[in-house]
């Protein structure tokens, strides 16, 4: 697959550089209005070859689901990062994505030596490399957003048990018009980001009704 192949590009570089312990870094959550963001670092074994990664936006869910094992079962070490809700809230969405990336490397049980992070410089005292779309550029930043992708999905699976009516499993926190329905007519609950325009826009239309008014 050249496709695929091209994803090695970076790693190869940095191997011949005499790197060894290389990172991909990615995070999934920016964009939803509820629950947090969650990072993934991912050391893969160059050796061992994968076939079908790419950035997990191009992926379809059953085919994330059956990567995520071989990707785990072939990984050097792998480590995820979360910052949730309130978090966000208190440092703003961007500090925060730095900062689960910031966890999910340090969370790692074997200290890279080169880090390939998605669109993001972090304050760690390792060497590393930021790119864009990295996703579809680099084979670890590949991985580790399958990894996250699929980590975040399942803890949006149990939020829908725990806070039912608002489709949590469906759109995962994203802004749909379903969601923002649902917001509005049930109230932010507690996983909701609270900075988040939308959400603010729900409860003041329920602080309304709360005082015998319409939306």
């Amino acid at each position: 697959m050249k496709n695929q192949n091209n994803l090695y590009e970076f790693e190869r570089k940095l191997i011949k550089q005499g790197y060894k312990y290389i990172a991909g870094v990615d995070e999934v959550g920016r964009g939803p209005l509820a629950a947090g963001v969650l990072a993934c670092a991912c050391i893969l074994n160059l050796d061992k070859h994968i076939e079908g990664i790419d950035d997990s936006k191009k992926l379809s869910e059953n085919k994330r689901l059956k990567l995520v094992p071989l990707i785990q079962e072939n990984a050097l070490a792998y480590a995820y990062g979360y910052v949730n809700e309130n978090e966000i809230d208190d440092i703003n969405i961007y500090q925060a994505s730095k900062l689960a990336m910031t966890r999910a490397v340090n969370n790692l049980k074997i200290k890279p030596d080169y880090l390939l992070i998605d669109a993001m410089t972090l304050d760690l005292d390792i060497s590393q490399e930021s790119i864009i779309k990295g996703d579809t550029k680099s084979i670890g930043i590949a991985a580790a957003s399958i990894l996250a992708k699929v980590k975040r999905d399942e803890i949006m699976g149990k939020f829908d048990v725990i806070y039912p009516g608002y489709g949590f499993k469906r759109h995962k926190g994203y802004p749909t018009k379903q969601h923002i329905e649902q917001l509005k007519k049930l109230k932010p609950c507690k996983i909701h980001r609270l900075s988040y325009k939308p959400v603010q826009e729900a409860r003041l239309i329920q602080q309304r009704l709360d005082l015998g008014g319409s939306e």
